[in-house]
Formats: structure tokens, C-alpha cells, sequence
């Protein structure tokens, strides 16, 4: 025992020394997560930051209009009077632009492709919510002026815009997100089928013109500015049909690549500094059940349930970093703690409760023990990939299965019901645990300006709250005022009693083997405790024994809960 508790506090240690080291590399800049600075055609040279002309100079040159542009949409008209375009069953919405500027050999001129999205498009009725259209055409940078026709292109032809929109880490994440909390594959494919975008690259001729200003930065976006995007959509007469597209108002700002990489960012050390938490209340914890009898006390299930999220939690991140390659640093760091968490540390103590679960086994052969490990790896692993499986089909109801996995407290609180077992959670643990597990789902689902473009759920966030809270609160009861506190005691199941009533001899003694001095058994008191197979102790020499084995120190016999 002493050994294990030096073993402990050494892993403890060099979990602190590496959480150090780690605190000292993030604390540089974080330009060191960022490896596709220097590559051509990346988001970064094209979007994020302002290229110089060699062929124009002063402050005009430096105006470069490619980015991502958020903005909303209004038709001029309270009614859509197109009549090849009524799709359109709104008046307003959300609209979101990208861009891509070229230089060309004609001074002051620009070539400009982008995809324009309006969101909000359709009425409640359809679950079908925006169209997108395709745009070409020039800036005329001396006079901040910006024309643009509406371009068909070829099914499946790959251009400049879609090589932007596939580097850009605005773009790619919001599409993670969307595909992984809101929107299903299906549902997306459909949204293609029936998006009114083509009917508009096949009918229409439609023409953009706006104007774009510059919008001095804030101090928190640094360095890179802003630019402001108002114009006009419509079309001219086609035959006698009048307009194929009613006239359009446009309002678009641009969107700061850097402060959306620096959110990135700190949401990946948030990841880490959590995934590090959790390791020192792992370490505490294992402390804390360091003996076989305090192991036995520990739900499998529960600790199970915890390595399971974390693996997903691991593949999430390690899937966000391949999609968005210049992020691949920050969340291949996240990926990595939490690999470690379950892959180390949650599956170490799984294996220890495993192992305390079963002392009767412990003398039998390697190839009885050999296919017992097999058979838990293989539950393991078969319920990781089933719940990825599940959660792909079920895509739609990612929150009621979020809620299912949260609820890892459960086991450990019919576990102690069950066993009647006494303090098996560190309440340290419970609450870290707690905390540390809410901080990931409460940023995606509750913060307003998550980099992952999520609406806020408030009434989910809150409801998963008090669900975790009351799991916790119930362990702490258990805690300290017994594991069936608000159980009835009449449909409680008979319980031993080591206090019961036995034969005493007023002139007889005996010994105490565990501290090995005399019980005197003529005045009865709460300081003599009796086993089942009447064997006495002190009450509290019994009660540090039983916190290591549940073994009657004399014959060697199970013990009842006490």
C-alpha cells in the first residue's frame, strides 16, 4: 500500500511538471500554432491578411476586399414580385458573402468570385432555410465600386471561390459544426436538391452593384481592418415577363479572420487546461480508492461512461483539426490530452476497479484472466463505435443523446444504493468532475460568440446544468449522510448489525488481533463491534479494516456492508 501511494504521488508530480511545461510553451505567441502562415493560397495570404500590390501603391493598393462578409438582406418592395424566383417567402433575413480578389494587368481593377447565401429564405412551413448563389465580376478600387453578374458554372467545376471557401477556417468550422449539432447529412443533401439557386443560374440574369467603405478596427481586432458592403441586387427585364429577380438591398460586414482564429484558439487551451484538471482528480481519486476494498466501491460503468466521452471528445477534436489544417497544432494539442485522459489514466483505473471486482479469480491461470480482459476491451471499444454509429443516424436528436451520456453520476448512485458502500468518490472528484465536464458543452451550446457559430441554446444549457447539479448533489448526500438516506427504511432490505446482542461473561476478556490489545465485553458500548462469525473488535480498528478489505481479519471471511 505504501508503495502504491508512492507511485501515485510521483505520476502526481510529473503530471504538474508537464502541466508546467505546457503552460510555459502556450504562454509564447501563438503564432507558433499557426503553420500554413507562409503558404500560398491559404486563407491566411488570401483572406486574413492585407497583400500589397507591387504595381499600385499608396493606400488604395493595400485595399484588398477577400473575406468572409456577414450582413442582412431586405427586398425594397414589402412583397417579392418576382415571378421566376418566388421562392422567396420573406422579405428579410440573414445573409452571409465570400470573396476572393485577383490582381489583373488592368491598373485599379480587381477580378472578384464569391457566393452570396441568404439565410431565412422560406416560411416556417419548410425546414429548408437558404440559397446561394454564385458571383463573378470586378472592383474598381480607386472608386471603392464593386460589379458583379450572377454565375451559373458547370455542376461539379471546381474554382477559385470553392478553393477559398475550402481553406477557410470561418467557412470549414461552421460547416463542422452544422453537419455535427445541427444539420444531418440527409437533411443537407435535400436542402441541395431543392435550393431555388438553380432555377436563378438558369432564368435569371441577375446584377450586383455596391459600394464598399472602410470601417476603422477595434482594439481588439488588431492590426487588420474592416470593410462595410451596401448594394443592389436585381435584374433587368427578361421578354415581357418583367423582373426575374425583385430588387435587393444588401448591408455585409466583413468578418476578422484573426479574431475568429484567436477564439479557435483559446477554445483549444481551454480544452487542455480542463483535460489537466481532470487528470489531477483522476490521480486524487486514486488515491483516495487506492486499496482493493475501496476499488470495489467504484462503478465500472461510471468510469466507463467517462472514458467513452472522452474518446469521442478526442476524435472530435483530432476531426476538426484534418478538416481545418491551419488549426491542426491547436487541436491535435486538445486531441492529445484527451487521449491521455481516457487512454492512460481512465483506463487505468478501470482496469484497477475491474481487478478489485473480482479477488476470488485473482489465483487463476493468465489465459482465464487474458480472456476476461478481451471480453471488457471488446464491450469497451464495440460501445465507442456503437455510439458513434448511433449518434451519425440519430444526428438530429444530438441533444437528448448528449443528456444520456451526461448522466455518468447514475451508476455510481445505484452502486452505492446496491452495496450500501461508505464514501467510495473523493468529494473533491465529484465536484471537479462536475465543473470540468460542463465547461466544453456550456461553450458550444451557451456562449453567444463561440467560434463554431452555434445559436445559444439557453433552456438546454440550463436543464443540462441542473441535471449534472443533481447527480452531484445526490453523490455528496450519499456522501455524507449514508449511500440510502432517501431510500424508506421500511422497504430497505434487512441489514447486519454489527452491533448486535451476544453472550457476555462479565469476568471474560479477549483480544483485539487488528491492534492487539484486550475488549472488555462486560460493559456493552459502541466501541465493540462483532462479525458474523462472532469474532470482536474495536469499533474503530474494524472500520479502518474494512476500508482495505471487507475480510474478517480473523478467519478470513466476507464481510457485510457496515
Amino acid at each position: 500500500m505504501v508503495a502504491a501511494r508512492r507511485k501515485l504521488r510521483l505520476l502526481r508530480s510529473e503530471a504538474i511538471k508537464l502541466g508546467l511545461w505546457l503552460g510555459i510553451l502556450f504562454y509564447r505567441p501563438v503564432a507558433a500554432l499557426r503553420p500554413l502562415r507562409e503558404m500560398s493560397r491559404s486563407w491566411v495570404d488570401e483572406g486574413l491578411f492585407i497583400r500589397k500590390d507591387e504595381n499600385e501603391s499608396g493606400q488604395l493598393g493595400e485595399w484588398n476586399i477577400s473575406g468572409t462578409y456577414k450582413g442582412t438582406w431586405r427586398f425594397l418592395d414589402s412583397t417579392n414580385s418576382s415571378s421566376r424566383f418566388p421562392d422567396f417567402k420573406r422579405s428579410s433575413g440573414n445573409s452571409m458573402v465570400e470573396l476572393v480578389s485577383t490582381h489583373t494587368k488592368i491598373a485599379g481593377v480587381h477580378y472578384i468570385q464569391g457566393v452570396i447565401v441568404f439565410q431565412d429564405v422560406f416560411d416556417k412551413e419548410r425546414t429548408v432555410g437558404g440559397a446561394r448563389i454564385r458571383i463573378e465580376g470586378v472592383y474598381i478600387w480607386p472608386f471603392r465600386q464593386l460589379r458583379m453578374v450572377a454565375n451559373s458554372g458547370k455542376e461539379g467545376e471546381f474554382s477559385q471561390d470553392d478553393d477559398y471557401i475550402l481553406s477557410n477556417p470561418y467557412h470549414l468550422l461552421g460547416v463542422f459544426s452544422s453537419q455535427v449539432f445541427q444539420e444531418s447529412p440527409r437533411k443537407k443533401i435535400w436542402r441541395r436538391k431543392n435550393s431555388p439557386i438553380y432555377d436563378v443560374e438558369k432564368h435569371c440574369n441577375i446584377e450586383f452593384a455596391a459600394q464598399i467603405s472602410h470601417i476603422s478596427s477595434k482594439k481588439d481586432d488588431g492590426e487588420h481592418d474592416h470593410y462595410q458592403m451596401e448594394g443592389l441586387m436585381e435584374s433587368p427585364s427578361v421578354d415581357d415577363d418583367g423582373d426575374c429577380f425583385a430588387p435587393l438591398l444588401l448591408n455585409a460586414t466583413s468578418v476578422n479572420i484573426e479574431v475568429y482564429y484567436n477564439k479557435a484558439v483559446n477554445y483549444t487551451l481551454m480544452v487542455t487546461f480542463v483535460s489537466f484538471l481532470q487528470v489531477l482528480l483522476l490521480i486524487r481519486q486514486m488515491e483516495h480508492s487506492n486499496t482493493q476494498s475501496g476499488a470495489a466501491k467504484v462503478s465500472i460503468l461510471m468510469i466507463g461512461q467517462q472514458a467513452i466521452m472522452d474518446a469521442y471528445l478526442c476524435l472530435l477534436h483530432l476531426t476538426a483539426g484534418i478538416l481545418v489544417e491551419s488549426l491542426f497544432n491547436a487541436f491535435a494539442t486538445a486531441a492529445f490530452f484527451k487521449f491521455v485522459v481516457f487512454s492512460i489514466f481512465e483506463m487505468r483505473y478501470l482496469l484497477a476497479i475491474w481487478k478489485a471486482s473480482r479477488p476470488m479469480n485473482n489465483g487463476e491461470g493468465w489465459e482465464t484472466m487474458r480472456r476476461e480482459l478481451s471480453v471488457l476491451y471488446s464491450r469497451f471499444y464495440g460501445i465507442l463505435l456503437g455510439g458513434i454509429l448511433l449518434m451519425y443516424e440519430f444526428h438530429n436528436y444530438i441533444r437528448p443523446i448528449l443528456l444520456l451520456i451526461y448522466s455518468f453520476w447514475v451508476p455510481q448512485i445505484i452502486t452505492n444504493v446496491l452495496r450500501d458502500s461508505r464514501k467510495p468518490l473523493h468529494p473533491h472528484y465529484i465536484l471537479g468532475m462536475t465543473v470540468t465536464r460542463l465547461a466544453i458543452p456550456l461553450y458550444i451550446f451557451g456562449c453567444p460568440y463561440n467560434f463554431m457559430r452555434i445559436e445559444p441554446d439557453k433552456s438546454w444549457c440550463i436543464c443540462l446544468g441542473v441535471f449534472l447539479g443533481l447527480q452531484a448533489s445526490i453523490l455528496l448526500l450519499q456522501h455524507y449522510l449514508g449511500s440510502r438516506w432517501f431510500i424508506p427504511r421500511q422497504i430497505l432490505p434487512e441489514k447486519y448489525s454489527y452491533y448486535r446482542r451476544f453472550d457476555k461473561d462479565s469476568s471474560h476478556t479477549t483480544d483485539c488481533v487488528i491492534c492487539m490489545t484486550s475488549i472488555d465485553l462486560s460493559q456493552r458500548s459502541n466501541d465493540c463491534m462483532v462479525t458474523p462469525c462472532d469474532h470482536f473488535f474495536h469499533s474503530g480498528c474494524l472500520q479502518r479494516w474494512m476500508d482495505i478489505k471487507m475480510e474478517c481479519p480473523t478467519c478470513r471471511r466476507p464481510l457485510p456492508p457496515a
